[in-house]
């Protein structure tokens, strides 16, 4: 079986890894030459695959190009292309393009696979189209097309694309069969879904799940400051319940390639019917605010002890979205730098998986001293990231003032220490 994937980020290179370790003759076509080229001389650009896995692929035949010349001998092609917003708006441009580049060398019997995350309807009424309307060949007859959902969790150590169910769906009972005998070869358990349309929406539903029950604790945690109420003690004491609760816990914002992401192109579905999607708008907007709020907490803070915020020396701990990641996609982080800088703070950041970030163009100065020195030099510390190597003891031990958005030092708080 000879598969091509476009899109060789997050997504797409992982599908990519646990396919040549299934056997298949694999190609990944990705726009970027110089991830491609890497990727050729055995270097990974991506977090979860590393090195020794591009080796091995490598070893099975695997090859990276931006020649999409390589469609024409494809019997499956997935594409895992990115799908922003652009102006709140879903951006498609890579999913057509590839669709386009895909449609004009569709050979009968092939397999063609959505992954990249979008609104229902978009495999029936913008990749179909194409397919068909180009190629002179018919969805379900002359050739199979399906969705199937990503559920790549970046720093996942337990979860992989191996061991996580795979949902398909395709345009027709003969399309969704087809792949699943696809993902079959590829992964443990293949969830099969009605069609296209109910695959794209269980992707949406489960993370806008999550969006909406971290707006619920984020806004619970503004007000049980205000009330006096430690909410991550009540959130503890609540999870014990062995039924109906979920614990979720406030952060500085969302994060990431999908929460900040997703619920929007399911507000926008809902839209084109004609009706909103209040809950979800409603959670968004609590969520994006959440940075502005850790800011106000941090100026606050300071002026308990007679310090305005303007001119402060502020540290940030980390400022990749999810703990133990180099990823910085959507991250809370660049919301919380941009307030900070508007106050008149001055930003240094520590991230032991981030070498450069920027906000708006600017670069942010990154620590150049080991973390106990970094901590100790600055008049606040604001941990943003819960990763591995902040220590809640180090940080209690060194830092002159801190402010923790994660909660991470809650078992150890001490006077000179303040959650969110």
């Amino acid at each position: 079986m000879r598969l091509v994937v476009i899109g060789l980020g997050y997504v797409g290179l992982p599908l990519a890894l646990e396919a040549c370790r299934a056997g298949l003759h694999v190609t990944g076509l990705d726009t970027s030459a110089a991830a491609t080229a890497g990727l050729r001389a055995g270097r990974s650009h991506v977090g979860d695959v590393s090195d020794a896995d591009v080796a091995a692929m490598l070893v099975t035949g695997f090859t990276a190009t931006t020649d999409p010349a390589v469609l024409a001998e494809a019997d499956v092609v997935v594409i895992c292309v990115p799908t922003p917003l652009l102006d709140g708006q879903p951006d498609l441009r890579s999913v057509r393009a590839a669709t386009q580049a895909v449609a004009e060398r569709l050979r009968p019997g092939v397999l063609v696979v959505l992954e990249s995350t979008t609104y229902p309807g978009t495999t029936d009424d913008v990749v179909r189209p194409v397919l068909e309307q180009v190629s002179g060949l018919r969805a379900g007859e002359d050739f199979s097309l399906a969705f199937s959902p990503e559920r790549i969790d970046p720093g996942n150590a337990h979860y992989s694309l191996r061991n996580t169910p795979k949902v398909v769906g395709g345009v027709t009972a003969a399309c969704t069969a087809a792949a699943r005998e696809f993902y079959a070869r590829v992964v443990d358990e293949v969830v099969v879904a009605k069609g296209a349309r109910e695959a794209e929406m269980a992707k949406l539903l489960e993370n806008t799940y999550r969006h909406v029950n971290i707006a619920l604790v984020n806004e619970m945690a503004v007000f049980c400051h205000d009330l006096g109420v430690d909410l991550w003690d009540a959130i503890d004491a609540a999870a014990t319940k062995p039924f109906g609760f979920e614990a979720f816990r406030p952060g500085p914002g969302v994060g990431g390639h999908c929460i900040p992401i997703d619920p929007n192109y399911l507000s926008y579905a809902v839209r084109t019917s004609g009706r909103e999607f209040a809950f979800v708008e409603l959670a968004q907007s609590i969520n994006d605010g959440m940075p502005e709020h850790v800011v106000d907490r941090v100026a606050r803070l300071l002026e308990g002890r007679g310090q305005p915020l303007r001119g402060t020396s502020t540290l940030v701990l980390g400022v990749a979205y999810k703990a133990d990641v180099a990823d910085t996609r959507e991250t809370p982080a660049t919301a919380v730098v941009r307030a900070l800088r508007a106050r008149g703070a001055v930003v240094e950041f520590h991230d032991p998986h981030v070498a450069e970030f920027a906000v708006d163009g600017e670069a942010v100065p990154r620590t150049a001293s080991a973390l106990p020195d970094a901590l100790a030099a600055a008049e606040v510390s604001v941990l943003l990231t819960a990763h591995a190597e902040y220590v809640p003891e180090l940080l209690l031990e060194h830092a002159r003032l801190l402010f923790d958005a994660r909660g991470h030092t809650r078992r150890l708080a001490g006077k000179d220490v303040e959650l969110l």
